[in-house]
């Protein structure tokens, strides 16, 4: 599996424990991404190094650079329709062309003048921004918010097809670790080397309403 990866707690001593942050794997042009799906669409992944056959390029598909809120949502690879967990690895310049142009979810008034604007917004842009609760290895909310995107259109269609430089199977990977997940105040649960990411640039920033303190 090429992805660094540490263990948990020695990364959790160093996190952020509020806010909104971008935590994820990444160096200077690359970042990793996650996805999950079945059988057959992930395994076509893997294959070919992009998607294709019963991947649906019609409807909202989305992405999430933090590992834990991953393992959340697909309950460590054991999710129906979502056992085929996969690490994306993307150019950076992509990642932060999708900042740039995401739109949240649900109005927020210091980012819109009027829900009109923002509805405006909504139809006009293919990225949709969340900020949900992070998670404990256990499932466990944390206070931090973990990011994640909704792609859709000419953004999805670029995403699955073109822009992805590796695609990792991580099935390996959970069933070696997902043991260890409630032992995860000791130094047993290795989980991907994860850090703060600041996007490049200062309208992705203001965008997605990132909390700037100092990164590691």
């Amino acid at each position: 599996m090429n992805i660094k990866t540490d263990f948990y707690i020695d990364q959790h001593q160093r996190w952020p424990q509020e806010g909104h942050h971008i935590l994820t794997q990444y160096d200077e042009t690359t970042i990793l991404v996650y996805q999950a799906y079945h059988q057959r669409i992930g395994e076509y992944a893997l294959k070919h190094g992009h998607f294709g056959g019963e991947f649906r390029f019609d409807r909202m598909s989305w992405i999430k650079p933090n590992f834990l809120w991953m393992m959340y949502r697909s309950d460590w690879g054991r999710a129906a329709h979502q056992e085929v967990v996969l690490g994306i690895r993307l150019r950076r310049t992509f990642f932060d062309l999708l900042l740039e142009q995401a739109v949240w979810s649900s109005f927020k008034r210091n980012h819109y003048e009027s829900k009109e604007m923002w509805k405006a917004a909504v139809t006009n842009s293919d990225v949709r921004l969340q900020w949900d609760p992070d998670h404990f290895p256990t499932g466990e909310k944390c206070g931090r918010r973990a990011i994640q995107l909704g792609l859709r259109g000419d953004l999805l269609e670029a995403f699955a097809c073109r822009e992805m430089l590796e695609v990792i199977d991580l099935r390996p990977f959970l069933n070696e670790q997902r043991p260890h997940r409630h032992k995860w105040q000791s130094r047993t649960l290795r989980t991907p080397l994860e850090f703060r990411y600041q996007p490049t640039s200062e309208v992705a920033r203001a965008r997605i309403g990132l909390d700037s303190d100092d990164l590691d």
